[in-house]
């Protein structure tokens, strides 16, 4: 799947993390709900998956950027957490290169997990769950088409 751009494993310096901590983490939420939402509309995510979400809170943690996005599926919509409250049902933790490597499917999950380079705790079915909806779903159709040209153009061309 990978066209031959291949994403390093790499971790930013900790005044990253420490900076990003300190910074408002709605805003997170708020772009991937409105991304998870988009996906929904654009039948990405089968809406028969997302039902055993209900009412269920996730988060995911970029660690090496301090960010964090909380938030719930609810009525048919990912919605963003503003102040969350006690543990998520699920969280993801990692850091920005391996979430990279998962959108870009340069690495499957499980390696990561298996690697220990991608934290997923709680509840163990809704994790199966989440996983093998993200690996059912085909980007393919969404990759640009870059215009094959020519490597010199005729005189009169130019």
């Amino acid at each position: 799947m990978n066209q031959g751009f291949t994403i390093p494993k790499f971790q930013l310096p900790g005044f990253v993390a420490r900076l990003g901590e300190k910074l408002p983490q709605w805003p997170h939420a708020v772009a991937l709900t409105t991304a998870l939402n988009a996906a929904v509309k654009m039948n990405l995510l089968p809406e028969e998956s997302l039902e055993p979400m209900q009412d269920k809170t996730f988060l995911v943690q970029v660690i090496d950027t301090g960010g964090q996005a909380s938030f719930t599926y609810r009525n048919g919509f990912f919605r963003p957490i503003f102040r969350p409250v006690g543990s998520p049902d699920l969280a993801f933790r990692a850091n920005l290169s391996a979430f990279l490597q998962v959108a870009s499917r340069q690495e499957d999950p499980d390696t990561l997990f298996f690697n220990r380079e991608l934290s997923i705790e709680g509840d163990t079915e809704l994790g199966l769950l989440v996983k093998n909806m993200l690996d059912a779903v085909d980007l393919s159709q969404f990759r640009p088409q870059l215009p094959k040209l020519p490597f010199s153009l005729p005189l009169g061309q130019r």
